[in-house]
């Protein structure tokens, strides 16, 4: 066994939904983290999972250059994690990221993996999906062995995806946005191993981007499907016009959860790997179904406080 004992990887975001997965997979490799974030209170529930001496928090926000410098300090890889929608979009996308790579640099990591997501473009009518865009180059320019990784949804126990929409449905109709847009849900413990992975093993994964994506592609309308096939519920299930969609997103409101336009647009868009990309396969990873273990977690919206803890078998678009 490799003793890594003397590597440090410092995670932006560590503390978040997707970072707490990507720390337990460092943490069992054997190296040392270091979780980075402007509350690393958010990171108190990850402490167990270390050994004595294992694991430590630095207070940082990646918009702060002189806060990234100290947090990246003795650091082999580095994993930059965060992403917001709103008014600090450009900050955290594109000079965030151009500050955690130019850290990264400065003090030699030999790995650096950049989080973005599946689809973006500079060319898009979405700030969310420009500043990611942005923010990929930015980190290429400064540090070209950067691996790049784009996910597609995610889902896990602590998501505010499947667990929104399963709240939702507690309502006597269950509206959904995008009925037909196509996703491919990945389960966040597949994707943060590969995110561990990547930032470990940097001869195999440097200078590559990855999309990855889950075993099933998917319509808005099949997840929510899923989801209600999961926690029993039986609201009556409305697909919303892209028009009405579209006008509720400069609301901001819909029914059960607040749509800025910026995750509406990236809602319509969808959000499947491009062909001949490469994704978990390469990390030898194989993905995990929804079905497989969504009921571990949605149980406790299963109709009469109950839930059968079957697996389900689901039927989705290739």
């Amino acid at each position: 066994m490799i003793d890594r004992s003397e590597e440090l990887v410092t995670v932006f975001g560590g503390g978040g939904f997707i970072g707490r997965y990507v720390c337990e997979f460092l943490l069992k490799s054997g190296v040392r983290v270091r979780v980075a974030q402007r509350n690393p209170k958010q990171a108190y529930i990850i402490q167990p999972l270390a050994q004595v001496g294992q694991f430590g928090f630095e207070r940082a926000d990646v918009s702060d250059g002189d806060s990234v410098r100290r947090a990246i300090q003795g650091s082999s890889a580095v994993v930059n994690l965060p992403g917001v929608f709103g008014g600090k979009m450009r900050s955290v996308h594109v000079d965030g990221a151009r500050n955690v790579a130019e850290a990264a640099r400065e003090v030699g990591a030999e790995a650096l993996v950049h989080i973005s997501a599946i689809g973006v473009s500079t060319e898009s009518e979405s700030g969310y999906s420009r500043t990611k865009a942005e923010g990929e180059s930015a980190v290429r320019t400064v540090f070209p062995g950067a691996t790049i990784i784009r996910p597609s949804l995610v889902f896990g126990p602590e998501d505010d995806l499947t667990n929104r929409f399963a709240a939702m449905a507690r309502l006597p109709f269950l509206p959904v946005i995008a009925p037909n847009s196509k996703f491919q849900p990945v389960y966040v413990r597949d994707l943060g191993k590969a995110i561990a992975m990547a930032a470990t093993d940097p001869k195999r994964f440097a200078g590559e981007s990855y999309e990855i994506g889950g075993p099933q592609v998917m319509s808005m309308l099949e997840l929510h499907r899923a989801i209600l096939e999961l926690t029993g519920q039986n609201p009556e299930v409305a697909p919303l016009p892209d028009l009405f969609g579209s006008l509720l997103s400069k609301v901001g409101w819909l029914p059960g959860a607040p749509l800025t336009r910026d995750q509406w647009l990236m809602l319509q868009r969808g959000s499947v790997p491009s062909s001949g990309r490469p994704g978990l396969d390469a990390f030898g990873i194989k993905p995990t179904p929804l079905a497989a273990v969504g009921y571990e977690w949605l149980g406790r919206f299963h109709r009469g406080g109950k839930f059968a803890g079957r697996r389900i078998n689901l039927t989705a678009t290739s």
